[in-house]
């Protein structure tokens, strides 16, 4: 268990590195660069004075060839520096930490009701007799996986915030202004999620022993949750880190419509001042976020399935 657990950290040691490169990499092939940006002071790039920009880009170690910039940039990463953001001055670690509280709080709110709302779902998609009434259930979660993120964001700004007044429409102050977007951004997650779970719930419920167990006088409540749900939850656990990663990825879309202050819309703006630091302190994030989700998924498994401590050691014996 030991050297498995040590393999996975060497192979999530391994995703950070390619993020962090990928994303300089990337960033770097995008016309203009952060000199040009700054010396524009956030306006026109086609008026600047090429010699401020050439100034500029010695002070930012720009006018150096690729590799030694990004040797010089991975060395001070490493010892937690990823530079200053070059229109404020302030450093892009400390920038992506204060609005970063924000972020997990709407990425936390939306993870929580997809869950609940996915599992719902997919047991309610499979517990009814009646065929019509499980194949319309069955029917919702592909029908909120299909719908854009915005799109939901807006129908729910339109309806709940300028009809009704339920709720404010922008900004990200007190709970109410939570609900909207967090809403948002549950939705699509907990289509997919229920989408996994009803999938291997049918699959599961369909096993020799789940007739074994009806056999025995098992009504269908104890059938799903006592027996089939820890089973067919295996595949859905998965997917967590995917998840995960796509709630991130949703802020920034979310954060923009509803106008929050947060790290999606953080980045938006990062990118398009060719930000290189900030862009990637999000990007290594967000990549640490994956391989702790992920690392954290296969502990728990054991938990779940007695069988997979067991298949794991014969497998490293």
């Amino acid at each position: 268990m030991l050297r498995y657990l040590a393999r996975r950290l060497l192979q999530g040691v391994f995703v950070l590195w390619a993020a962090y490169t990928l994303s300089f990499l990337i960033l770097f092939t995008l016309p203009g660069d952060a000199a040009t940006v700054a010396a524009a002071g956030g306006g026109d790039t086609s008026t600047v004075d090429p010699k401020l920009v050439e100034q500029l880009r010695h002070e930012y170690g720009l006018d150096q060839p690729l590799w030694l910039q990004y040797l010089h940039a991975l060395g001070k990463a490493l010892r937690g520096d990823f530079g200053s953001n070059p229109q404020t001055g302030q450093p892009a670690l400390h920038e992506v930490t204060q609005v970063l509280p924000n972020t997990l709080g709407l990425a936390a709110s939306a993870l929580v009701l997809a869950v609940v709302v996915g599992f719902l779902l997919a047991i309610a998609s499979t517990f009814p007799r009646a065929s019509w009434l499980r194949q319309a259930l069955g029917a919702l979660p592909p029908l909120g996986a299909a719908v854009p993120v915005f799109w939901i964001g807006l129908l729910l700004l339109q309806w709940f915030s300028f009809h009704l007044r339920w709720f404010p429409s922008l900004g990200d102050q007190g709970f109410r202004s939570l609900v909207l977007p967090a809403v948002t951004l549950a939705v699509p997650t907990g289509a997919y999620i229920a989408q996994l779970l009803s999938r291997s719930l049918r699959l599961t419920l369909g096993r020799p022993y789940i007739e074994q167990v009806r056999a025995k006088g098992a009504g269908e409540a104890r059938v799903h949750f006592a027996h089939a749900l820890r089973n067919a939850v295996l595949p859905t656990l998965t997917m967590v880190g995917v998840l995960i990663g796509n709630l991130l990825a949703g802020t920034v879309v979310t954060e923009t419509v509803f106008s929050r202050t947060g790290v999606g819309r953080l980045v938006v703006q990062a990118v398009g001042d060719r930000d290189l630091p900030v862009v990637q302190v999000v990007v290594v994030f967000a990549a640490l976020v994956f391989v702790v989700s992920s690392l954290a998924v296969d502990l728990v498994y054991p938990l779940i399935d007695r069988r997979i401590v067991l298949g794991r050691a014969a497998a490293t014996a």
